[in-house]
């Protein structure tokens, strides 16, 4: 396992522009965007971090279901 040195840019623009949909429509985004942005990240840098979290996508594609929104589990 390691870390490629080229990315598919057409993929990163495709993940790029979900996560700013996201952040508008979805409150689980919006919720890990502003802890990203109380954690002293810039807007961008904000959702590039939301974009990379491609996990929850590849465990969708994994478990061949929809997403379904859930709301945000309280902390604390």
């Amino acid at each position: 396992m390691h870390r490629p040195r080229h990315y598919h840019r057409g993929l990163q623009r495709i993940f790029y522009m979900s996560a700013l949909m996201s952040v508008r429509h979805d409150l689980n985004s919006r919720t890990f965007h502003d802890l990203k942005r109380s954690e002293g990240k810039r807007r961008t840098q904000a959702v590039i971090a939301l974009a990379r979290s491609v996990n929850v996508l590849s465990a969708l594609i994994r478990d061949r279901r929809p997403y379904q929104v859930a709301p945000p589990q309280p902390t604390g």
